[in-house]
């Protein structure tokens, strides 16, 4: 079993930043990503990050914005996100695919753990 623990979300203003983390649980990397939720609609694919660090993926939406990174020591993978817009209010959840193989998945289906999740507001 993994645990992943998000942390970082809150609320703040248009053009703010802010930084969530995702703690997990042993000694293994896996390949991680970041999805989001609002009410009423699926959860969507916000940026993903190989095992080893590289490479990345972003959704459309977010590029430019959103760093996703990782320091493997600890752990941690982290979403930077800068330029927030009120549309980007919403659940940010961590996903792990323990699969060896490096590669970024998209859809929420094929990741084996999911974080509880942290609320991100954006106020106008």
């Amino acid at each position: 079993q993994v645990q992943l623990v998000e942390s970082g979300g809150g609320l703040v203003q248009a053009g703010g930043s802010l930084r969530l983390s995702c703690a997990a649980s042993g000694r293994a990397s896996y390949n991680m990503g970041w999805f989001r939720q609002t009410p009423g609609k699926e959860r969507e694919f916000v940026a993903g990050i190989t095992w080893g660090g590289s490479p990345t993926s972003y959704a459309e939406s977010v590029k430019g914005r959103f760093t996703i990174s990782r320091d493997n020591a600890k752990n941690t993978v982290y979403l930077q996100m800068n330029s927030l817009k009120p549309e980007d209010t919403a659940v940010y959840y961590c996903a792990a695919d323990t699969s060896r193989t490096p590669r970024i998945l998209r859809v929420e289906y094929e990741y084996d753990y999911w974080g509880q999740g942290t609320q991100v507001t954006v106020s106008s």
